[in-house]
């Protein structure tokens, strides 16, 4: 009886969450493409990849200085 009760409430999860997913509004591939150009476009000169860091510090990429004592 656990296995039947524990499988509807399985099963209810699942239609709930099938019912989010549908609710959900959808945009054409082009639309959400012309969303994300324009995006990137905006904040191209935010990008560091893109322009560069200011300074060795601020740079997460560097490489990381190894101290040995000897």
């Amino acid at each position: 009886m656990d296995i039947i009760a524990s499988n509807l409430q399985q099963q209810r999860a699942i239609t709930e969450q099938l019912r989010r997913e549908a609710a959900i509004q959808r945009i054409t591939v082009s639309q959400a493409v012309a969303d994300i150009v324009k995006y990137v476009t905006e904040h191209e000169a935010e990008d560091c990849l893109l322009v560069g860091f200011s300074s060795q510090k601020v740079n997460p990429f560097r490489e990381k200085s190894s101290c040995s004592i000897l």
